[in-house]
């Protein structure tokens, strides 16, 4: 026993002695310094990857942007704020007469962003006698015409076919051809209506618009009467009192699906506008004073035309973007409306501040405002997103997590979501 410990007195005399050799060794300390960092870095970074996402996340601090133009494509990574500043940035000129999808006032919010350039063509328009040459990269016909400055009126009809002679009409591309609705003024119940109309006859113009005649009524002119402009139509009822009421028809809104478009981009092809219908009222008396009205007969004065908005169905999400989703256990068929919402919202910066254009490496929660968006979703006040972890400041996954309750909670699901952000720029 003696022995042992007159050995373990030697071994702590023998520690000691090297331990102040290290010290008056001129690098001693610093590498005692070195060692003792490694070892609580070590520690430090065992604890955080126990509590933080396991993902590789960076956030952006500039966008792949995909842009179709003058037959090429064309992919650029760019920190350009609007497709506008980045097309004048590549030098890639647009036209009066060009268009471009999205339009150039379109914020670049998300990776492998979607830009296509369509350029003028001259386009051959016929207006009854009379030829027009003109260029446009308009996408309806009936856009077409009203880019070139062509009055047209909501019942008057635009096809597009073929140029007949490519030398003769200088035309390369299309020929669009006006059908004018004829004017006429139709007089029913004592109210004067102004329409236009493709109809051929009195008859046909009055089947046209549902005014259906009673066995005492008659028409002036005759049924038959070819329709010429301005023709001037009267329909003479029998003893029946009359009121009527104008009011105004919506405009349709026809959706096409584009795949040459990101998703969530919406772009406006055709404008609509909106119709004007006649109602007539025949008034029910009892000892001369009104006291019921019956509907007679409706009548579209003026047509609606119909707006033709684009859809985006291109997805395409960087891999660490949808890492970082299926590790908060978002569904695949979801990718696409999180990062439309997160690229609008807080352009994935897991730091962001409202109002604020930078992406901080790393905050607190002492420094995180108590009022206003804060994060990838712009949670407000950001400290709520402390119910899905006590990480929410940086951890992206934890946010995502919040999101998801947050958009369940409240629109039923991130495709709710999604189209509530649409219809109204927040959720």
């Amino acid at each position: 026993m003696q022995k042992f410990r007159r050995a373990l007195e030697r071994s702590k005399q023998g520690h000691v002695q090297r331990f102040k050799r290290w010290q008056k060794h001129p690098f001693g300390v610093p590498i005692m310094l070195f060692v003792g960092l490694v070892v609580v870095g070590g520690a430090l970074l065992l604890i955080l990857s126990q509590t933080h996402s396991t993902t590789e996340f960076h956030p952006y601090t500039s966008y792949i942007v995909i842009i179709n133009h003058d037959g090429i494509t064309q992919t650029v990574p760019t920190d350009e704020p609007t497709v506008g500043a980045l097309l004048h940035k590549l030098n890639i000129a647009v036209g009066p007469h060009d268009r471009v999808e999205p339009t150039l006032n379109t914020p670049i919010v998300e990776d492998n962003f979607r830009v296509n350039v369509y350029r003028a063509v001259p386009v051959t328009i016929t207006d009854g006698t009379t030829n027009y040459i003109e260029y446009s990269a308009a996408a309806t016909p009936r856009s077409i015409v009203t880019d070139a400055g062509i009055q047209l009126y909501p019942e008057d009809t635009v096809s597009v076919m073929p140029a007949a002679d490519i030398v003769r009409e200088q035309s390369i591309v299309e020929h669009v051809v006006i059908d004018r609705a004829v004017p006429v003024i139709l007089n029913d119940y004592g109210v004067e209506l102004q329409l236009r109309t493709h109809a051929t006859t009195v008859g046909q113009l009055l089947v046209d618009e549902n005014i259906h005649l009673e066995p005492a009524d008659s028409v002036t002119p005759a049924l038959t009467t070819p329709i010429t402009p301005e023709l001037e139509i009267f329909v003479n009822r029998k003893g029946t009192q009359i009121v009527t009421q104008t009011q105004t028809i919506a405009y349709p809104v026809q959706t096409v699906q584009d795949n040459t478009l990101s998703f969530g981009t919406q772009v406006t092809r055709q404008q609509g506008s909106n119709g004007t219908e006649v109602l007539t009222y025949q008034v029910n008396t009892v000892n001369g004073k009104p006291v019921s009205q019956t509907l007679l007969q409706t009548v579209v004065t003026v047509q609606p035309v119909p707006a033709i908005v684009a859809e985006g169905q291109a997805v395409s999400i960087p891999s660490n973007t949808e890492a970082v989703m299926a590790e908060a256990g978002i569904a695949p068929s979801d990718y696409p409306y999180v990062n439309f919402i997160a690229s609008h919202e807080g352009g994935w910066c897991p730091t962001k501040i409202q109002g604020t254009h930078n992406c901080p490496g790393y905050m607190t929660a002492a420094q995180v405002p108590p009022y206003g968006g804060y994060g990838i979703f712009q949670a407000t006040p950001g400290s709520k997103m402390a119910s899905a972890g006590s990480d929410w400041v940086t951890n992206p996954v934890t946010q995502i997590r919040w999101a998801t309750s947050y958009a369940d909670s409240r629109y039923g699901s991130w495709e709710a979501a999604y189209n509530h952000w649409q219809a109204n720029h927040n959720w």
